[in-house]
């Protein structure tokens, strides 16, 4: 299995686009086993940072835009956390179906986080499905900048600051519209302001639809290490639109593989053979196989946080890779590998020091 778990990270990562720096601190874990693309291979993916944008958005935004008849979601996992349990929507063009956020929404207060790269393509749909319908409520927004290195205090702030600038109460409630780091802000955010809000997740990352928008982990990065400021916090609901993977690079695709592999690896022996089978499938993105992906990942995920919720024990086998590639990350400077990056060299690692090493006669 170690064998196959390199190859089927190397596969992912050979898709990445990644421009990763070749200065790797001293003492900092070798990644060689997973290859890293020319720096000329590509354009930077990022965008580029921008000062804070805010918005207004109230019901008469998107009036073209029709819910459909029937419900597009394909599967429901449910976050088992008794009074604080919640479901995991997954199908394609759920962001069409108004009562999907709707119903999670409390008060009549909205403030969807996102980022600018996220923003252009996804928030007037996102604040139309809040409005569709629905005079009583109204959304605000704020726009971060993008990027692991914006996942800090200052960054935070801003959320804060608009909370705050839009007098909203305890019964409003926080959208995480993005990936992970506007997942893990968004959150850490509802979790602070006035004590605790209500919010919503709305992962549009593989990444973040397979792992981080699932299970209450939230907070930000400090200089010294990552995540090491947040808090538990769960989610009114999780919303995974698979529509939204349309407009992923390829390089975040495969970064959000490698959290998928690791599902296999650690607890799911028969989705990690069903990965073998189906790892040129998901790099195409052929929709059923990432649905499948998404689905199993959900389900395994929801199992472990059902038993372990705030990592006493079990929950901490989800970290398989993270001890190597966290320090990666940190070493290397926020931002410079993504994180799936990071966690794929960090597994490979693991697996090599933790399996001795086959000698042939």
């Amino acid at each position: 299995m170690a064998a196959s778990a390199s190859s089927l990270l190397a596969a992912a990562a050979s898709s990445s686009c990644a421009a990763i720096s070749p200065r790797i601190p001293r003492g900092a874990p070798a990644a060689a086993s997973v290859p890293s693309p020319s720096h000329h291979s590509c354009p930077s993916l990022r965008a580029s940072p921008a000062r804070r944008h805010q918005s207004r958005f109230v019901a008469s935004v998107a009036p073209t835009m029709q819910p459909p008849a029937e419900s597009r979601v394909s599967t429901v996992v449910d976050v088992d956390l008794g009074d604080r349990s919640y479901p995991i929507y997954i199908g394609a063009g759920l962001l069409d179906e108004p009562d999907l956020l709707q119903r999670h929404v409390h008060g009549k207060r909205v403030l969807v986080v996102t980022n600018t790269t996220v923003a252009p393509l996804y928030l007037e749909k996102v604040t139309w499905a809040l409005t569709h319908n629905n005079r009583n409520v109204s959304v605000e927004s704020v726009i971060l900048p993008d990027g692991e290195k914006y996942k800090d205090m200052d960054t935070l702030m801003k959320v804060f600051d608009k909370a705050v600038e839009s007098r909203l109460d305890r019964r409003c409630t926080f959208v995480a519209l993005g990936g992970g780091v506007i997942g893990d802000m968004c959150g850490f955010a509802a979790a602070a302001f006035l004590r605790g809000v209500n919010f919503i997740q709305i992962p549009t990352t593989l990444m973040a639809q397979v792992d981080s928008s699932v299970g209450g982990k939230t907070g930000i990065n400090h200089p010294l290490g990552k995540n090491l400021i947040g808090a538990f916090y769960q989610p009114q609901c999780v919303l995974i639109d698979t529509d939204t993977l349309n407009t992923l690079p390829d390089r975040e695709l495969a970064s959000g593989i490698a959290e998928v592999v690791k599902y296999g690896l650690i607890r799911d022996a028969p989705f990690f053979e069903w990965q073998e089978k189906n790892m040129s499938a998901l790099l195409a993105r052929e929709p059923s196989a990432l649905a499948y992906a998404i689905k199993r990942s959900c389900e395994n995920k929801a199992e472990v946080v059902a038993q372990d919720e705030k990592e006493s024990g079990l929950r901490a086998t989800l970290n398989l890779g993270h001890t190597f590639g966290h320090a990666i990350e940190t070493g290397l400077g926020y931002g410079a590998w993504f994180h799936g990056e990071a966690i794929a060299a960090g597994t490979v690692n693991h697996l090599n020091i933790s399996i001795p090493p086959i000698r042939f006669s």
